[in-house]
Formats: C-alpha cells, sequence, structure tokens
C-alpha cells in the first residue's frame, strides 16, 4: 500500500499489511487534524518506508508519551507514534492512496467526541484507550 500527503511532497509505502485500525475522538486528534475524529492503521515501525519528502516531515510532541509527523508543505497529519508501542507507528488511514483498504474496527476516547458527531456503526466503543492496547502503561 502507498500514500502521501495533500500536495505530494511526502509519499510512503507500507511494506506490510495495515492491522489495529480504528477511529480515535481525542481531543488532540480533533486539532491537529481539523476533524471530529481521525482514522489511524497501524504497521510496524520499520515497515513505514518514506519513499519521497522526508525532508519536509515536521514532527511535533503533542504528549508527554507521543509525538506526531506532518508535512511541512502542506500541513497533512501522517503518522501519530507514542512511547509504549516504540515499534509500531500510526498512519492516518486517509492519506493512504486507497484508503477503502483500511477499514476501522472500534472508536477510542469516545467519551471526547464531539456531541453532533454520532457515528452510524455498531464498532465498539471505548471512552479512553481499549484495555487491550498493547504496551499501555497501567494508569
Amino acid at each position: 500500500m502507498r500514500g502521501k500527503c495533500f500536495c505530494g511532497v511526502v509519499r510512503y509505502a507500507l511494506l506490510s499489511v495495515p492491522y489495529d485500525t480504528g477511529w480515535c475522538h481525542c481531543r488532540i486528534c480533533q486539532r491537529t487534524s481539523g476533524a471530529p475524529a481521525v482514522v489511524f492503521t497501524t504497521v510496524p515501525e520499520g515497515d513505514l518506508v518514506f519513499e519521497q519528502g522526508r525532508e519536509s516531515l515536521r514532527s511535533v510532541a503533542t504528549t508527554s508519551f507521543g509525538r506526531r509527523q506532518f508535512c511541512g508543505e502542506c500541513g497533512t497529519l501522517l503518522t501519530i507514534q507514542v512511547d509504549f508501542q516504540a515499534d509500531e507507528i500510526d498512519i492516518a488511514a486517509a492519506t493512504l492512496d486507497a484508503p477503502s483498504g483500511v477499514a476501522p474496527g472500534f472508536h477510542i476516547f469516545f467519551a471526547d467526541r464531539i456531541s453532533w458527531n454520532e457515528p452510524g456503526d455498531a464498532l465498539p466503543r471505548f471512552d479512553g484507550w481499549r484495555p487491550d492496547t498493547r504496551g499501555l502503561p497501567h494508569r
């Protein structure tokens, strides 16, 4: 699978089939994307290869344990990586050339959902992280 940012400066390839695809409704995703929620999909970190535009990537720490990468030219949100899953990286699914190839399987941070955004699906909904989130520190 391949993907890119809006302007096409940053292009990437996924070397394995993505997994753990889901909607995130947290306020950070809302603010960094300008959308009510973002769908992320996951691959092992080494299976995300930037084929073009690596020098245009920018990174911002959005929490004490995570950072997001975006295109420095057009601002497209591309990835998120969290310290407790350092060997994996999440890709904003809508940046894939064929985003229909990855279907969300859950909603997280549903408690932060914007009230007028009521999904019309029957996917599992979690107020925060899923209880089975890999590597999640005990809180």
